[in-house]
């Protein structure tokens, strides 16, 4: 067993699944990928990835479901580092994105880029996508009611705007472009939304 990166406990060859198909699929996207390279990546046997998920989309919808936690917990995290000031935390959210977004290797948001490679509106792939997005848009309205924002699913709207132009705009241009403004945009919009 390989051990977990704590380096205390083993993975299970279903967690080293899940971690080797989370890298791949997000370094070389969900249809680059073969089965075989992920069994490879994680040292497993094909029947170990076929007893813990019935297809390569069913991982692929359970790397999603990693993705959204990860996505969320950041949020919860800088609104947690910032208790009693919503919008300080909503703004260190969005600085943590242009941070992440001008590093080597990003590859914008997992969720944004299973939309793009599935296209099938009921695709069980882009449906879990739309998902996870769906509830960060919650989450961003429910924290922009906190704030005393006067319509705060059009601010959770904007906001999200943001972090979805963030991804894409990281990708594009990296440290030198647009998301080095992204904390600024967010403080206006949030101010716009209590006036």
């Amino acid at each position: 067993m390989v051990e977990g990166r704590d380096g205390t406990a083993p993975l299970r060859a279903g967690d080293r699944i899940r971690a080797a198909a989370r890298d791949l699929f997000y370094r070389r996207g969900f249809r680059g990928v073969g089965v075989d390279e992920i069994v490879t990546r994680a040292g497993v046997t094909k029947p170990s990835l076929y007893r813990g998920f019935a297809s390569k989309d069913a991982l692929v919808v359970a790397c999603l479901a990693d993705y959204d936690v990860r996505l969320r917990s950041r949020l919860d995290e800088a609104l947690a580092a910032h208790p009693g000031d919503p919008a300080a935390g909503l703004v260190a959210f969005l600085d943590g994105i242009a941070r992440r977004s001008a590093q080597p290797g990003f590859r914008g948001c997992g969720l944004s880029n299973a939309v793009v490679e599935y296209p099938e509106a009921d695709h069980p792939v882009r449906e879990a996508a739309r998902e996870g997005k769906r509830a960060l848009h919650a989450r961003l309205a429910e924290v922009a009611g906190t704030l005393g924002a006067r319509a705060p699913e059009r601010l959770a709207d904007a906001l999200l705007l943001l972090v979805e132009g963030a991804f894409a705009c990281g990708q594009i241009f990296g440290a030198d472009g647009p998301n080095r403004s992204l904390a600024d945009a967010a403080e206006a919009l949030i101010a716009a939304s209590r006036a």
